[in-house]
Protein backbone atom coordinates (compact mmCIF):
# COMPACT_ATOMS: atom_id res chain seq x y z
CA UNK A 1 0.00 0.00 0.00
CA UNK A 2 1.80 3.45 -1.01
CA UNK A 3 2.30 6.13 1.75
CA UNK A 4 0.56 9.18 1.41
CA UNK A 5 1.70 12.97 3.14
CA UNK A 6 -1.74 12.62 4.63
CA UNK A 7 -0.45 9.07 6.61
CA UNK A 8 2.54 10.64 7.36
CA UNK A 9 0.77 13.44 8.85
CA UNK A 10 -1.46 11.55 10.75
CA UNK A 11 1.61 9.13 12.36
CA UNK A 12 3.59 12.44 13.63
CA UNK A 13 0.61 13.66 15.68
CA UNK A 14 1.69 11.24 18.11
CA UNK A 15 4.68 13.21 18.65
CA UNK A 16 4.57 16.42 20.55
CA UNK A 17 6.95 19.72 21.85
CA UNK A 18 7.70 19.43 25.30
CA UNK A 19 5.47 20.93 27.89
CA UNK A 20 2.97 22.40 24.75
CA UNK A 21 -0.46 20.65 24.94
CA UNK A 22 -0.64 20.82 21.11
CA UNK A 23 1.31 17.89 19.24
CA UNK A 24 3.93 19.07 16.15
CA UNK A 25 1.41 18.92 13.78
CA UNK A 26 -1.23 21.33 15.41
CA UNK A 27 2.13 23.57 15.97
CA UNK A 28 2.73 23.49 11.99
CA UNK A 29 6.07 22.08 12.86
CA UNK A 30 5.79 19.53 9.61
CA UNK A 31 5.95 20.72 6.46
CA UNK A 32 7.30 20.08 2.77
CA UNK A 33 6.55 16.26 3.28
CA UNK A 34 7.82 14.31 0.32
CA UNK A 35 7.53 10.98 -0.35
CA UNK A 36 9.34 9.31 -3.28
CA UNK A 37 9.22 5.50 -3.18
CA UNK A 38 10.77 4.09 -0.24
CA UNK A 39 12.40 7.93 0.81
CA UNK A 40 10.08 9.45 2.87
CA UNK A 41 11.29 13.52 4.09
CA UNK A 42 10.03 16.53 5.36
CA UNK A 43 10.99 19.64 6.76
CA UNK A 44 10.79 20.21 10.82
CA UNK A 45 9.97 24.42 11.78
CA UNK A 46 11.27 25.72 15.34
CA UNK A 47 10.98 28.96 16.66
CA UNK A 48 14.70 28.84 16.82
CA UNK A 49 17.97 27.64 14.99
CA UNK A 50 19.44 26.62 18.53
CA UNK A 51 16.16 24.91 20.15
CA UNK A 52 17.40 22.71 22.42
CA UNK A 53 14.72 19.80 21.48
CA UNK A 54 15.77 19.55 17.68
CA UNK A 55 17.51 16.36 17.99
CA UNK A 56 15.17 14.88 20.60
CA UNK A 57 11.89 15.38 18.50
CA UNK A 58 13.98 14.81 14.97
CA UNK A 59 14.47 11.39 16.67
CA UNK A 60 10.69 10.40 18.13
CA UNK A 61 9.38 11.40 14.50
CA UNK A 62 11.85 8.81 12.90
CA UNK A 63 11.23 6.75 15.83
CA UNK A 64 7.24 7.25 15.24
CA UNK A 65 7.55 6.20 11.30
CA UNK A 66 9.51 3.43 11.63
CA UNK A 67 6.84 1.82 14.37
CA UNK A 68 4.22 2.40 12.27
CA UNK A 69 6.14 1.85 8.61
CA UNK A 70 8.60 -0.51 9.43
CA UNK A 71 11.97 -0.20 8.17
CA UNK A 72 11.91 -0.15 4.95
CA UNK A 73 12.33 3.40 4.46
CA UNK A 74 14.49 5.81 3.81
CA UNK A 75 13.85 8.88 6.07
CA UNK A 76 15.08 12.46 5.88
CA UNK A 77 14.67 15.15 8.40
CA UNK A 78 15.55 18.52 7.83
CA UNK A 79 14.95 20.86 10.96
CA UNK A 80 14.70 25.04 10.24
CA UNK A 81 14.43 27.75 11.97
CA UNK A 82 11.30 30.17 11.70
CA UNK A 83 9.96 29.38 8.26
CA UNK A 84 6.41 29.77 7.55
CA UNK A 85 5.91 29.57 11.72
CA UNK A 86 4.88 32.73 13.50
CA UNK A 87 6.47 33.09 17.38
CA UNK A 88 3.08 32.59 19.60
CA UNK A 89 0.86 35.81 19.26
CA UNK A 90 -0.33 37.64 22.31
CA UNK A 91 0.96 34.90 24.71
CA UNK A 92 0.58 37.02 27.85
CA UNK A 93 -3.07 37.66 27.33
CA UNK A 94 -5.94 35.06 28.78
CA UNK A 95 -8.63 35.93 26.29
CA UNK A 96 -9.36 37.62 23.31
CA UNK A 97 -13.31 38.88 22.46
CA UNK A 98 -14.17 40.17 19.58
CA UNK A 99 -16.88 42.29 19.66
CA UNK A 100 -18.99 42.72 16.76
CA UNK A 101 -22.42 43.53 15.30
CA UNK A 102 -24.49 42.25 12.11
CA UNK A 103 -25.14 46.30 10.88
CA UNK A 104 -23.89 49.74 12.10
CA UNK A 105 -25.47 52.11 14.09
CA UNK A 106 -26.02 49.74 16.76
CA UNK A 107 -23.26 51.53 19.49
CA UNK A 108 -21.15 48.32 18.68
CA UNK A 109 -18.18 50.60 19.75
CA UNK A 110 -20.04 52.19 22.44
CA UNK A 111 -20.68 48.80 23.99
CA UNK A 112 -17.24 47.51 23.61
CA UNK A 113 -15.76 51.11 25.47
CA UNK A 114 -18.01 51.04 28.24
CA UNK A 115 -17.45 47.09 28.82
CA UNK A 116 -13.81 47.87 28.71
CA UNK A 117 -13.53 49.94 31.30
CA UNK A 118 -16.32 48.24 33.11
CA UNK A 119 -13.89 45.13 33.16
CA UNK A 120 -11.08 47.63 34.75
CA UNK A 121 -13.34 48.94 37.32
CA UNK A 122 -13.76 45.81 38.40
CA UNK A 123 -9.77 45.20 38.63
CA UNK A 124 -9.14 43.35 35.02
CA UNK A 125 -6.11 44.10 32.71
CA UNK A 126 -8.19 45.03 29.73
CA UNK A 127 -7.00 46.41 26.45
CA UNK A 128 -9.04 47.62 23.56
CA UNK A 129 -8.09 47.46 19.95
CA UNK A 130 -10.10 49.42 16.92
CA UNK A 131 -10.27 47.22 14.62
CA UNK A 132 -12.70 49.09 12.62
CA UNK A 133 -9.89 50.63 10.54
CA UNK A 134 -12.20 52.90 7.88
CA UNK A 135 -14.32 54.33 10.68
CA UNK A 136 -11.55 54.46 14.08
CA UNK A 137 -14.04 55.96 16.93
CA UNK A 138 -12.25 54.74 20.02
CA UNK A 139 -9.59 57.65 20.45
CA UNK A 140 -12.72 59.87 20.01
CA UNK A 141 -14.65 58.04 22.85
CA UNK A 142 -11.62 57.47 24.87
CA UNK A 143 -10.73 61.51 24.50
CA UNK A 144 -7.11 60.90 23.04
CA UNK A 145 -7.32 61.35 19.53
CA UNK A 146 -4.36 63.78 19.36
CA UNK A 147 -2.34 60.94 21.01
CA UNK A 148 0.76 59.13 19.21
CA UNK A 149 1.58 55.98 20.74
CA UNK A 150 5.81 55.58 20.94
CA UNK A 151 7.72 52.71 19.89
CA UNK A 152 10.02 50.60 22.21
CA UNK A 153 12.45 48.24 21.64
CA UNK A 154 11.44 44.31 22.94
CA UNK A 155 14.18 41.73 21.70
CA UNK A 156 15.70 43.44 19.04
CA UNK A 157 11.41 44.29 18.30
CA UNK A 158 10.19 48.12 18.07
CA UNK A 159 6.68 47.28 19.69
CA UNK A 160 4.07 49.93 19.89
CA UNK A 161 2.94 51.46 23.69
CA UNK A 162 -0.60 51.73 23.79
CA UNK A 163 -2.46 54.70 24.83
CA UNK A 164 -3.49 53.81 28.11
CA UNK A 165 -6.62 55.78 29.81
CA UNK A 166 -9.42 54.71 32.33
CA UNK A 167 -7.33 51.78 33.13
CA UNK A 168 -7.34 50.16 29.49
CA UNK A 169 -4.54 49.92 26.97
CA UNK A 170 -5.97 51.33 23.40
CA UNK A 171 -4.99 51.25 19.88
CA UNK A 172 -6.45 52.36 17.10
CA UNK A 173 -5.21 52.78 13.31
CA UNK A 174 -6.79 56.76 14.24
CA UNK A 175 -3.77 57.36 16.37
CA UNK A 176 -1.26 57.15 13.00
CA UNK A 177 -3.73 59.00 10.55
CA UNK A 178 -5.84 62.25 9.91
CA UNK A 179 -8.77 62.27 11.51
CA UNK A 180 -10.11 64.35 9.33
CA UNK A 181 -9.00 62.36 6.24
CA UNK A 182 -10.85 59.30 5.15
CA UNK A 183 -8.58 55.84 5.11
CA UNK A 184 -9.21 54.47 1.62
CA UNK A 185 -7.48 51.18 1.59
CA UNK A 186 -7.91 47.97 -0.53
CA UNK A 187 -9.12 44.92 1.95
CA UNK A 188 -5.50 43.47 2.03
CA UNK A 189 -3.89 46.81 3.48
CA UNK A 190 -6.82 47.19 6.28
CA UNK A 191 -5.92 43.53 7.19
CA UNK A 192 -2.34 44.00 7.54
CA UNK A 193 -3.31 47.06 9.65
CA UNK A 194 -5.14 45.39 12.00
CA UNK A 195 -2.23 42.72 12.20
CA UNK A 196 0.56 45.27 13.18
CA UNK A 197 -1.90 46.43 15.66
CA UNK A 198 -2.47 43.16 17.34
CA UNK A 199 1.30 41.71 16.79
CA UNK A 200 3.61 44.56 17.31
CA UNK A 201 1.65 46.25 20.21
CA UNK A 202 3.69 46.43 23.22
CA UNK A 203 0.07 44.78 25.49
CA UNK A 204 1.92 43.45 28.43
CA UNK A 205 -0.34 40.82 30.52
CA UNK A 206 -3.78 41.24 30.15
CA UNK A 207 -7.07 39.41 31.59
CA UNK A 208 -9.17 40.82 28.94
CA UNK A 209 -8.30 41.86 24.97
CA UNK A 210 -11.50 43.24 23.20
CA UNK A 211 -11.28 43.87 19.34
CA UNK A 212 -13.55 46.26 18.50
CA UNK A 213 -14.93 44.95 14.92
CA UNK A 214 -16.28 46.83 12.08
CA UNK A 215 -20.23 46.19 10.89
CA UNK A 216 -21.29 43.33 9.49
CA UNK A 217 -18.76 40.69 7.94
CA UNK A 218 -15.91 40.96 5.93
CA UNK A 219 -12.08 40.51 5.64
CA UNK A 220 -10.92 42.08 8.68
CA UNK A 221 -13.33 39.33 10.78
CA UNK A 222 -10.86 36.46 8.83
CA UNK A 223 -7.97 38.18 9.09
CA UNK A 224 -8.63 37.78 12.64
CA UNK A 225 -8.88 34.88 13.38
CA UNK A 226 -6.75 33.93 11.08
CA UNK A 227 -3.90 35.90 13.36
CA UNK A 228 -4.73 34.87 16.97
CA UNK A 229 -6.95 32.09 18.88
CA UNK A 230 -10.16 34.21 19.64
CA UNK A 231 -11.78 33.12 22.85
CA UNK A 232 -15.09 34.46 22.24
CA UNK A 233 -17.39 36.69 20.47
CA UNK A 234 -20.10 39.45 21.56
CA UNK A 235 -22.36 40.34 19.47
CA UNK A 236 -24.37 43.51 20.14
CA UNK A 237 -27.60 44.43 18.64
CA UNK A 238 -30.81 46.64 19.07
CA UNK A 239 -34.42 44.96 19.42
CA UNK A 240 -35.97 46.36 16.56
CA UNK A 241 -36.37 43.60 13.79
CA UNK A 242 -33.59 44.77 11.08
CA UNK A 243 -31.29 44.40 13.72
CA UNK A 244 -32.37 41.03 14.43
CA UNK A 245 -32.13 39.58 11.69
CA UNK A 246 -28.59 40.64 10.68
CA UNK A 247 -27.57 38.80 14.21
CA UNK A 248 -28.32 35.69 12.68
CA UNK A 249 -25.70 35.94 10.10
CA UNK A 250 -23.15 37.15 12.60
CA UNK A 251 -23.78 34.44 14.83
CA UNK A 252 -23.42 32.01 11.88
CA UNK A 253 -20.19 33.31 10.71
CA UNK A 254 -18.85 32.88 14.36
CA UNK A 255 -20.15 29.50 14.78
CA UNK A 256 -19.66 28.19 11.11
CA UNK A 257 -17.52 24.93 11.03
CA UNK A 258 -14.47 27.19 9.23
CA UNK A 259 -14.50 29.63 11.91
CA UNK A 260 -15.97 27.83 15.13
CA UNK A 261 -15.23 31.05 17.87
CA UNK A 262 -18.36 30.37 20.15
CA UNK A 263 -20.58 33.57 20.88
CA UNK A 264 -20.19 34.24 24.52
CA UNK A 265 -23.17 36.49 24.53
CA UNK A 266 -25.62 39.21 23.52
CA UNK A 267 -26.00 42.66 24.22
CA UNK A 268 -29.27 44.82 23.83
CA UNK A 269 -28.14 48.30 23.32
CA UNK A 270 -30.99 50.97 23.31
CA UNK A 271 -33.17 48.53 24.68
CA UNK A 272 -35.33 51.64 26.05
CA UNK A 273 -35.65 55.20 26.26
CA UNK A 274 -35.39 57.11 29.55
CA UNK A 275 -35.56 60.96 30.04
CA UNK A 276 -33.39 62.49 32.43
CA UNK A 277 -36.22 64.23 33.86
CA UNK A 278 -38.71 61.00 34.39
CA UNK A 279 -35.75 58.55 35.35
CA UNK A 280 -38.57 55.59 36.22
CA UNK A 281 -40.23 55.77 33.00
CA UNK A 282 -39.32 53.21 29.88
CA UNK A 283 -40.53 53.83 26.24
CA UNK A 284 -39.51 51.25 24.26
CA UNK A 285 -38.87 52.77 20.73
CA UNK A 286 -37.58 50.19 19.20
CA UNK A 287 -39.22 47.68 20.38
CA UNK A 288 -39.18 45.51 23.38
CA UNK A 289 -37.17 42.15 24.38
CA UNK A 290 -35.75 41.59 20.90
CA UNK A 291 -32.04 40.91 21.90
CA UNK A 292 -33.77 39.03 24.64
CA UNK A 293 -35.73 36.76 22.29
CA UNK A 294 -33.25 36.14 19.81
CA UNK A 295 -30.81 35.14 22.11
CA UNK A 296 -33.28 32.49 23.57
CA UNK A 297 -34.11 31.76 19.64
CA UNK A 298 -30.41 31.47 19.45
CA UNK A 299 -29.75 29.52 22.89
CA UNK A 300 -26.67 31.99 22.85
CA UNK A 301 -26.10 33.63 26.41
CA UNK A 302 -28.08 37.06 27.57
CA UNK A 303 -25.62 39.93 28.68
CA UNK A 304 -27.78 42.63 29.53
CA UNK A 305 -29.56 45.75 28.34
CA UNK A 306 -28.64 49.15 28.07
CA UNK A 307 -30.99 51.89 27.30
CA UNK A 308 -30.76 55.16 25.52
CA UNK A 309 -29.87 58.34 27.79
CA UNK A 310 -28.12 60.96 26.94
CA UNK A 311 -25.61 60.69 29.19
CA UNK A 312 -23.80 58.25 27.10
CA UNK A 313 -23.95 59.49 24.18
CA UNK A 314 -22.19 62.58 25.94
CA UNK A 315 -19.72 60.35 27.22
CA UNK A 316 -18.27 59.03 23.86
CA UNK A 317 -18.57 62.28 22.54
CA UNK A 318 -17.11 64.21 25.44
CA UNK A 319 -13.89 61.50 25.56
CA UNK A 320 -15.63 59.69 29.10
CA UNK A 321 -17.37 55.85 28.92
CA UNK A 322 -20.38 56.93 30.88
CA UNK A 323 -18.90 53.65 32.90
CA UNK A 324 -15.91 56.02 34.37
CA UNK A 325 -18.92 57.55 36.45
CA UNK A 326 -20.07 56.15 40.17
CA UNK A 327 -23.30 54.03 40.75
CA UNK A 328 -25.41 55.83 38.15
CA UNK A 329 -28.34 53.38 36.12
CA UNK A 330 -26.65 53.43 33.45
CA UNK A 331 -23.12 52.95 34.69
CA UNK A 332 -24.06 49.94 36.21
CA UNK A 333 -26.03 48.26 33.74
CA UNK A 334 -22.58 48.22 31.16
CA UNK A 335 -21.26 47.30 35.21
CA UNK A 336 -23.73 44.33 34.75
CA UNK A 337 -23.28 43.23 31.75
CA UNK A 338 -19.36 43.15 32.19
CA UNK A 339 -19.98 40.82 35.22
CA UNK A 340 -22.03 39.01 32.95
CA UNK A 341 -19.17 38.33 30.41
CA UNK A 342 -16.50 37.22 32.67
CA UNK A 343 -19.29 34.68 34.22
CA UNK A 344 -19.55 33.60 30.57
CA UNK A 345 -16.06 33.96 29.36
CA UNK A 346 -15.13 31.66 32.84
CA UNK A 347 -18.08 28.72 31.92
CA UNK A 348 -16.82 28.99 28.07
CA UNK A 349 -13.02 28.11 29.42
CA UNK A 350 -14.19 25.46 32.03
CA UNK A 351 -16.26 23.53 29.15
CA UNK A 352 -14.85 24.37 26.12
CA UNK A 353 -11.90 23.56 24.14
CA UNK A 354 -9.51 26.22 23.08
CA UNK A 355 -10.39 28.16 19.92
CA UNK A 356 -7.96 27.00 17.28
CA UNK A 357 -6.63 30.03 15.36
CA UNK A 358 -8.03 29.08 11.78
CA UNK A 359 -5.54 28.02 9.11
CA UNK A 360 -4.98 29.54 5.68
CA UNK A 361 -5.02 27.29 3.21
CA UNK A 362 -1.73 26.19 1.42
CA UNK A 363 -2.68 25.34 -2.07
Amino acid sequence: MAVTPKDITTILTAVSYPNQKENIVQMDMVQEIRIAGNRISFTLVFQKDNDPYIQTIGQACGQAIEDALGEGYDIKITPKAMHRMEAPVLPNVENILAISSGKGGVGKSTVASNIAVSLAKQGKKVGLIDADIFGPSIPKMFGCEDARPVANVIDGREMIVPIEKYGVKLLSIGFFVNKNEATVWRGPMASNALKQLIKEGDWGALDYLLIDLPPGTSDIHLSLVQTVAVTGAVIVTTPQDVALADVVKGVNMFTSKSIDVPVIGLVENMAWFTPEELPENKYYIFGKDGGKNIAKELKIPFLGEIPIVQGIREGGDNGEPISNTENTPTSNAFHQVASSLIHQVTLRNKFRPETKKVKTERK
